[in-house]
């Protein structure tokens, strides 16, 4: 059964509260992802207004919006998943610091996300094949970049594998035998096993017991601070976003509304519609 979002008691006694979370970096160096002008439509329904988009390296933006604001849409376009109606993304990536990424062929964007972006999905049927092992799963993305020794796959994915604090003595067991919780991490195993420049997360935690929230939050935060992994996290959750994020967009209709420090959103949000949010949950 679905669980209620996490509570602000919920993830003081996990240790994940917001008074946990380091203080937010100084952007000093340059954008590790740079998004201008984004538009995207599904027939009449514009799903992205001319979207701007800046995230720096070892950081984490959380965007927040209610159901249809366009935050999946960006992240999906983010993922290269498909291309923009107009606009220009960019990643400071060896050779393609200059390259329009929505300029790419299919096959381009599909290697360049295999051995660049990393994607924890909120259901885990569109990143995982439930019927093969977990460590498979973990072991198809180092395949598609190039590897081809068994005996280095087995022992990457393994430790992907438990980077993600899945239990390695479980790692041939299909995620359609596992837990939404245990699927998760074989999903962010896989997203992580090439230590990809950025990582995206949909909604990672809905769905989940309260205390298995805790728990993929817990871990998520330890990868990104051990590894310095730049995330984008997509969720609903305020309290998720406040947990992980440094820095916070918020999205209505397709725009980007406010924009700012995560304390700075949650404790003085100065647009009409992002006050609304933070007071509706608290």
């Amino acid at each position: 059964m679905s669980a209620a979002p996490l509570s602000a008691s919920d993830l003081s006694a996990a240790n994940l509260s917001a008074s946990g979370r380091q203080p937010p970096r100084l952007m000093l160096s340059s954008p590790i992802l740079t998004m201008n002008s984004i538009r995207k439509s599904f027939g009449e329904v514009q799903a992205l207004r001319g979207v701007d988009v800046t995230v720096y390296p070892g950081e984490v933006l959380g965007i927040v919006g209610e159901s249809g604001s366009g935050k999946s849409t960006l992240l999906r376009m983010m993922n290269l998943e498909d291309r923009a109606d107009d606009g220009e993304y960019r990643l400071a990536l060896p050779g393609r610091e200059d390259i329009n990424l929505f300029t790419l062929d299919r096959f381009e964007r599909r290697m360049l996300r295999a051995r660049h972006i990393g994607i924890v999905y909120q259901n885990p049927h569109l990143g995982l094949r439930m019927n093969h092992t977990s460590s498979g799963n973990v072991a198809e993305r180092l395949l598609i970049a190039g590897e081809r020794n068994f005996a280095t796959l087995r022992a990457r994915a393994k430790g992907a594998l438990d980077a993600s604090e899945f239990p390695v003595a479980r790692m041939d067991a299909r995620p359609a035998e596992l837990s939404g919780g245990m699927q998760q991490r074989v999903q962010l195993a896989k997203a992580i096993a090439l230590e990809p420049a950025l990582l995206l997360l949909d909604e990672p935690t809905t769905g989940l017991d309260v205390s298995v929230q805790a728990l993929v939050l817990d871990t998520l935060k330890r990868l990104q601070r051990e590894r310095r992994i730049t995330i984008v996290i997509v969720s609903h959750d305020l309290g998720v976003i406040r947990t992980m994020a440094d820095r916070v967009m918020v999205m209505r209709n397709g725009e980007a509304v406010e924009e700012g420090l995560a304390d700075q959103i949650f404790q003085d949000p100065q647009h009409e519609y992002t006050q609304q949010l933070v007071h509706a949950k608290l």
